[in-house]
């Protein structure tokens, strides 16, 4: 007899199981904005993930335009997002119907820093977007490697996030999803982090921002056959 009664309940990972925020008002409003951002459709490159995608809306608009401009952007960074909240918006209107040429990710910090998911559970949830993305869409992804963050080499949220990153790099083929692991321009020689550019230890700077431009503007460009 199998006493089925003895064996725990195992639930899923929070890290790979889609999670809405629609409860909290402005992330539904952005929510709605990107749905219809989608519906035109009328953008050739996604950026997805948290607020550090985001912040390119803030002080870093004028690199933005700049830098991107040609590419026919868009902005899917939500601040504060995990994993989990980015598999539900692909699930609920975003990115996917508009198939864009290339799809820039960065995300996963948010896992670590919120304390829901360790290294491996935050690499899996990374890996379940761009298995999403590559079973929905032609696009081509652009897979980055999660910024580091925390002023000392030795800061265990530094020490995560590297872990989750060298977790789910192998995800890229080279071909359709190119992996790309700009972090280290964000760090001195010795290992604590460049403040003029990561002045709070997490979010970027102007010129964290245009260094994060420049650094992933030749690959998107061989990406898109330009």
């Amino acid at each position: 007899m199998a006493f089925t009664w003895l064996l725990p309940m195992v639930a899923a990972q929070v890290s790979v199981t889609p999670v809405s925020k629609m409860n909290e008002g402005w992330w539904k409003e952005r929510h709605e904005r990107c749905v219809e951002v989608t519906r035109k459709g009328d953008f050739q490159v996604a950026f997805l993930g948290d607020s550090i995608t985001q912040g390119w809306e803030g002080e870093a608009k004028t690199t933005w335009a700049s830098e991107f401009g040609e590419f026919q952007p868009a902005n899917f960074g939500f601040s504060g997002d995990r994993t989990e909240h980015v598999l539900w918006r692909l699930e609920n209107g975003e990115i996917v119907s508009a198939n864009p040429k290339l799809i820039v990710i960065m995300i996963g910090t948010n896992n670590i820093g919120h304390g829901s998911s360790n290294a491996a559970q935050t690499a899996q949830g990374v890996r379940k977007i761009v298995e999403v993305l590559k079973a929905k869409t032609t696009s081509k992804i652009l897979l980055l490697g999660i910024f580091p963050r925390g002023r000392e080499a030795n800061d265990p949220m530094r020490l995560a996030v590297a872990d989750a990153t060298n977790r789910y790099k192998d995800v890229a083929d080279g071909k359709r999803v190119v992996f790309q692991d700009i972090g280290g321009m964000y760090i001195r020689q010795g290992g604590t982090l460049r403040t003029t550019l990561m002045p709070d230890l997490l979010h970027l700077s102007a010129g964290g921002y245009e260094l994060w431009a420049k650094a992933i503007k030749p690959t998107m460009k061989a990406m898109l056959g330009r």
